[in-house]
């Protein structure tokens, strides 16, 4: 699939910055905390890519409500893992200053810890005022809303966007908003056969390392 890119959203969680394995961890802790045992494994697997809304909103239709607090919890518990131990993916700065397309984020993480992730890992001044967050459209992800939005704010006609995604969630959401979509499995949470799974689901392209995606950006260039 070539087509010629004018503006690429980067996910941020597992693809600017290598959180997921951190996340899951607290996730699985929480869940398992308030009676709803979970794997880290498991949390991967059922809700990586999504918004804390989203999950709230799976629990209750399981009849397993989550408590009132579980947001801010979450947010609290992040904040604190985060600012001690979140690393940016390997690369992605050279790749970031290598690249001549104008770029965003589209994450599905709350405003607050996206710019927290990015500030600590020196990322935060490569994308300015560029950022969009599931918490700003009404469907989070695998809904295309959230990438459809940040377009729409970047001037982009969906076709000629590039969507970079580690998640299920993700690539399925890049591929409904009729965007060009890199599956991305350079983060340390990435588990074998990944790679499968994202392609299965539409993903016109696997990046295994950031230090790739400048040249993969020039071959779809027409």
């Amino acid at each position: 699939m070539t087509r010629s890119i004018d503006l690429i959203i980067f996910d941020c969680d597992g693809v600017l910055v290598d959180s997921e394995i951190l996340s899951s961890q607290i996730y699985a802790d929480y869940l398992t905390a308030v009676g709803f045992p979970h794997t880290p494994a498991e949390c991967d697997a059922r809700y990586l890519g999504m918004t804390d809304a989203s999950m709230v909103r799976i629990f209750a239709q399981q009849g397993t409500p989550l408590p009132d607090t579980f947001v801010d919890d979450v947010l609290a518990l992040e904040h604190d893992v985060m600012a001690r131990d979140l690393q940016a993916i390997p690369d992605i700065h050279a790749a970031l200053r290598d690249i001549d397309v104008p770029y965003c984020v589209g994450s599905s993480g709350h405003p607050g810890k996206i710019n927290h992730s990015l500030t600590k890992t020196g990322l935060a001044d490569f994308f300015g005022s560029n950022i969009f967050s599931g918490t700003q459209v009404e469907n989070g992800k695998p809904a295309p809303d959230l990438f459809l939005f940040a377009a729409e704010q970047m001037n982009t006609p969906p076709e000629r966007v590039l969507v970079i995604e580690d998640s299920p969630a993700g690539v399925q959401a890049g591929v409904a908003a009729g965007m060009t979509v890199v599956g991305f499995t350079g983060g340390s949470h990435i588990s074998p056969g990944h790679d499968d799974t994202l392609r299965g689901l539409g993903a016109h392209h696997i990046l295994d390392h950031m230090n790739g995606l400048p040249d993969l950006i020039a071959s779809l260039q027409t």
